[in-house]
């Protein structure tokens, strides 16, 4: 093999890499005080981690004095919240819906979801909703929660504590068994939740103020579905979605056996769950629904937070139902869920080489000039913004007709069935005489290879089986050499980053993973922990439903909810494994982690079956660690220019528009993630119209309107501007407008304590008009 020999760029980036490496290293030495310090969250209650508490309408918030940002604080004993009456003599369900912004930061924060550096959030597209159900019998002695976050993925962290103040709240009513937690995956949400250190490193430190904003979202989406409950019945439907999707890793899924292939149509799962709820009087409560495909048609270039396709289907379907209502108001809730997308994209051009044309869906992703740099897919529309809206509707407009004829009533009991289990040392039965296990976790080359929807930034190659002298002596020399343990069990894979054998400050991956089941009559929900490929999640499914018949309850649904309740990467076929693209790279349990799932789901299901849930053993409890490293973005005061004051117009809007034109307005800025901490203010911006009648401004649009954008623009010295965007739509009413900003400054005097003040402007009045 001929000796390889680097370029100019490449040394040079290889320095850049060492040097970045060593500075991080050094940073974290520093920033901990007490490594690996854990508390069990059974012995001494998970502790609180906020911000200072806002209140409406309070005019400052004192910053709290730890370096971190945090403090802690102690459980306050159980709170009882009382319950609508209880009404029993009905057939069906008790049905509550709840929904509540848990958008974090939207500036000075990575966007989560692609790894890249220097794609963090400058402002904000849409906001980001956490969406609840809760279901009980008619007794209400048996119950659960279903919560779809429109966020990357559900962290163990955020999990345990949502879980810690619903305990708080309502005693055993919400337990972690009879909770289920899951992400969209939209990739245009803010990182900094984790608490494991390949997602802290990931998202440049963990953000307080993000995950508090999270966290009281989620609690406060299942305390309003609590509060709603009322009698009421669930029918499902089920059907095809064409035009969503595609497989991004083909020459993977090709891996599985021509046999299994033969039985399905697609190398995606093109089937839409929908169920459909409502009161004994007919009244519509929501909608909640499943469908495989990643919320990545907003692609790595984004900088506005956005709930991306996923979110644009809730946006029109609520925004249907809540007719009168600002988006993200009113009754009705719709939610997206995730499933079985691990190599699912929503690019359905597919994979070319943006510097030919042509196309590069091969093996490896790359392309001839360029490498896989250079090899990318792309959506149907004309940018990734109307991509986004083309997938989005695509999915409403079916999740409409399916929802529009639901028919099937599901009835039957509620059981759910929980357990952690510790996902380094599963054996796994292959046959009646050959066993195996799980690995600890590692990382393969072709995860630094990203995919077509997202590459890499360093020139890795997707389809890698065999490590590279260079890279493996750095990672020898930074971070220690991975055993013979460990990479003999993960064979083929070349292991670029041994995680679970790397525990400073923390571990670097999470060894205690939840699984859990959730039956609603016949319809079975399994919380899966990370991205199940289309075939692993058609053997997932298989297998369980087949376990319940064994055990005599025939004829159940099988749903594949993604992203649940602790992240773990992708979960590929055995087959897909060899072949090591991304997804398989990413399969960081090792080539026998789908078996190990479905073997651990199989016995979930058979303990419902035969009514032995009870017998379950909880197993090893997950830790929550204290001390985390800390945003390394610091928190400087905002200033304005002089003469000038917060909100104080640069920029106005021009006198008239016409529908289908962009009205825009510059303000004097403050960085907006003070208003993650003092919430005065709902939104950012509003859209209003004079009505001369009433002598008022009427509000028409606000932040979470796809119509709307708010643009930071990050000077120096905390010095900012505010770009606020309305892209006029047609259905826009002729007469007077005017935009209006809120905000935040953050405000800090000589040895004082910061404060984060209010503030809200508006811009001069403009006319809209049909036509010249």
């Amino acid at each position: 093999m001929a000796k390889r020999t680097f370029s100019m760029l490449e040394t040079f980036l290889i320095f850049l890499l060492v040097l970045m490496t060593l500075i991080t290293v050094a940073l974290l030495s520093l920033l901990f005080i007490t490594s690996g310090t854990i508390e069990n969250h059974k012995d001494s209650g998970l502790p609180s981690t906020q911000s200072s508490p806002a209140t409406i309408g309070s005019t400052a918030i004192q910053e709290p004095a730890h370096t971190d940002g945090t403090t802690t604080t102690q459980a306050p004993p159980v709170v009882s919240t009382p319950e609508p009456p209880l009404f029993q003599n009905f057939s069906g369900y008790h049905i509550g819906v709840g929904r509540a912004d848990c958008t974090g930061q939207v500036a000075d924060i990575n966007l989560m979801g692609y790894s890249k550096t220097g794609q963090n959030a400058r402002g904000i597209l849409t906001r980001l909703y956490s969406r609840a159900f809760v279901i009980a019998e008619p007794d209400r002695l048996n119950r659960m929660v279903f919560v779809s976050v429109d966020i990357g993925m559900v962290s163990q962290r955020l999990r345990l504590e949502v879980l810690n103040r619903l305990q708080r709240k309502y005693g055993s009513l919400y337990r972690r068994d009879n909770v289920v937690l899951s992400g969209t995956h939209t990739h245009s949400g803010p990182a900094g939740f984790f608490q494991y250190t390949v997602f802290v490193i990931a998202s440049e430190g963990f953000s307080s103020r993000t995950f508090e904003y999270m966290v009281t979202g989620i609690v406060k989406s299942i305390e309003m579905a609590h509060r709603n409950m009322k009698p009421g019945k669930i029918f499902i439907n089920k059907g095809i979605v064409e035009g969503a999707q595609i497989n991004r890793s083909p020459s993977s899924y090709l891996q599985n056996p021509e046999s299994e292939r033969a039985r399905y149509s697609s190398n995606t799962d093109k089937e839409m769950v929908v169920l459909k709820m409502q009161d004994l009087n007919g009244a519509e409560l929501g909608l909640l629904s499943w469908f495989a495909i990643h919320p990545v048609s907003m692609n790595n270039s984004n900088h506005l937070v956005n709930s991306d396709n996923v979110g644009y289907a809730s946006y029109l379907f609520e925004q249907e139902k809540n007719k009168g209502y600002l988006p993200g108001q009113g009754p009705y809730v719709a939610a997206f869920a995730s499933s079985n997308l691990g190599d699912v994209s929503p690019n359905v051009r597919g994979p070319h080489c943006i510097n030919t044309g042509e196309s590069c869906d091969n093996a490896n992703s790359s392309c001839p000039i360029g490498g896989p740099s250079m090899c990318v897919a792309v959506g149907p529309g004309q940018d990734m913004l109307h991509s986004t809206q083309i997938i989005g509707r695509i999915i409403y407009q079916r999740a409409k007709e399916l929802y529009d004829s639901a028919s099937q009533e599901v009835t039957g009991p509620l059981v759910a069935a929980h357990q952690w289990v510790n996902m380094t040392d599963v054996t796994v039965q292959l046959n009646s005489t050959h066993t195996a296990k799980t690995c600890k976790p590692a990382l393969g080359y072709s995860f630094a290879a990203g995919t077509i929807d997202g590459f890499g930034s360093l020139n890795f190659t997707q389809g890698t089986t065999v490590g590279n002298p260079f890279w493996d002596t750095l990672r020898d020399q930074i971070l220690g050499k991975p055993s013979e343990e460990i990479k003999e069990c993960h064979k083929p894979k070349p292991i670029l980053l041994h995680t679970g054998e790397l525990t400073k400050p923390h571990p670097w991956h999470p060894d205690i993973v939840d699984v859990q089941i959730v039956t609603i009559g016949y319809l079975a929900i399994t919380a899966t922990p990370g991205e199940f490929t289309t075939m692993s999640g058609r053997r997932l499914r298989e297998a369980v439903q087949a376990e319940f018949a064994t055990n005599g309850m025939e004829n159940m649904t099988i749903v594949i909810s993604g992203l649940c309740n602790v992240y773990t990467h992708y979960i590929t076929t055995f087959e897909e494994y060899q072949a090591q693209r991304y997804e398989a790279a990413s399969t960081i349990y090792g080539p026998h982690t789908l078996s190990a799932y479905i073997q651990l789901f199989r016995g979930l299901a058979k303990a419902i079956a035969t009514d032995t849930v009870a017998n379950l053993s909880r197993g090893p409890e997950p830790p929550f660690f204290k001390q985390l490293i800390a945003s390394l973005i610091p928190n400087i005061p905002d200033r304005t220019p002089i003469g000038k004051n917060f909100g104080d117009v640069l920029q106005p809007a021009q006198p008239t528009y016409r529908v289908g034109e962009v009205a825009e307005v510059t303000f004097v800025g403050a960085n907006p993630k003070n208003s993650a901490e003092n919430q005065t203010h709902q939104t950012f911006l509003t859209v209003e119209k004079y009505e001369a009648a009433s002598a008022s401004w009427w509000t028409v649009h606000n932040d979470a309107s796809w119509e709307t954008r708010f643009y930071w623009h990050k000077g120096l010295r905390g010095h900012s501007n505010a770009t606020i965007q309305w892209h006029i739509p047609d259905t826009a009413q002729p007469g007077t407008y005017r935009i209006r900003y809120f905000g935040h400054s953050r405000k800090q005097e000589f040895l004082k304590p910061a404060v984060i003040l209010p503030f809200e402007s508006a811009s001069p009045t403009f006319q809209v008009v049909t036509a010249w």
